[in-house]
């Protein structure tokens, strides 16, 4: 015994002598491992954020580009003519119904599928998950050009389909109310496949110790999810949801593809809107004006969701 507590001593001594040998490397070797992250954070995320607030500030287009002695200061202009653009609160307006149309379609319908997906273990069942994840990775060109015949007025298969109750053709994609909601629902079923296997890997981590213990005591299903299964998922949810918003705030590709914004600006958000000003009317200042301030928007909204994900954590 004595002999063992000896040469533990020893070992403590020589491990604090190795460390007074060495303090500076071991106080930076945590740094030296997050410093490449850090750069590519920096080089890609907030560089590029400083150069959109230094052009805003610009009336810079495609000229400038070559020669920035084109370019002139002018300060706050852009954005003071940002604010009384029609076309700019138009867009705001069209991003705020997506963005409260399919956030909560895309967050409630993957977890819901999730729910049905995880308590089927048969082969039908574990191959599903396979088919809803793939609108998440197929080009969304292509994606867009199937809806499009589906939306399709003369020979479209939904339109084919209301033919046979006696409906008329409906105008899908042409019609300004009801061009939001056909591009919103295809960029809700896209957007479903990813989250829904982010739900099930959440789920693959409930203690089925819980949920044993729950039906013992005579719970049913329902209130088993509802009670313990769902309550668990509260850091999952938190994370879909804030991705999910970010992802509707710049919502692009499917409006784009499908209607280039229109009909009449109807299917025009924020993103789609920075696009025609800064690459087809080359008002690269005036855009970047317009990304400054989506940035402003998605970041209140997601400190505001991490403020309140704090306070239920602490409460």
């Amino acid at each position: 015994m004595a002999a063992t507590n000896a040469l533990g001593t020893a070992l403590t001594r020589r491990r604090s002598a190795a460390s007074r040998g060495r303090p500076g490397f071991a106080r930076l070797t945590p740094y030296l491992f997050v410093t490449p992250a850090m750069l590519l954070l920096l080089a890609f995320g907030v560089f590029p954020i400083l150069v959109a607030a230094l052009v805003s500030t610009t009336d810079m287009n495609i000229s400038g580009l070559a020669d920035w002695s084109n370019v002139n200061f002018i300060g706050a202009n852009n954005y003071v003519k940002l604010f009384a653009d029609p076309d700019f609160w138009q867009a705001i307006g069209n991003t705020a119904f997506f963005v409260v149309i399919g956030v909560p379609s895309v967050v409630l319908l993957s977890l819901g599928v999730a729910l049905l997906l995880n308590r089927s273990g048969n082969w039908f069942f574990r191959s599903l998950r396979a088919f809803y994840f793939i609108p998440a990775i197929t080009a969304i060109v292509a994606i867009s050009l199937v809806w499009g015949y589906l939306y399709n007025t003369q020979f479209g298969l939904l339109n084919w389909l209301l033919s046979l109750v006696g409906v008329p053709p409906v105008q899908w994609l042409s019609d300004p109310t009801l061009a939001k909601f056909s591009v919103a629902l295809v960029a809700i079923w896209r957007g479903t496949g990813l989250n829904i296997i982010i739900f099930l890997a959440a789920l693959q981590g409930v203690p089925r110790e819980y949920v044993e213990a729950a039906s013992l005591d005579g719970a049913g299903e329902w209130r088993i999810t509802r009670s313990i299964v769902i309550p668990l998922l509260r850091f999952a949810i938190f994370f879909v949801t804030v991705t999910t918003i970010i992802s509707w705030f710049q919502f692009f590709d499917e409006a784009y593809v499908l209607t280039n914004g229109g009909p009449l600006g109807a299917t025009t958000s924020i993103s789609i809107f920075l696009y025609h000003q800064g690459f087809q009317q080359s008002a690269f200042g005036y855009a970047s004006a317009g990304s400054l301030i989506l940035f402003v928007m998605i970041a209140v909204v997601t400190l505001a969701q991490l403020r309140l994900r704090r306070s239920d954590v602490d409460y």
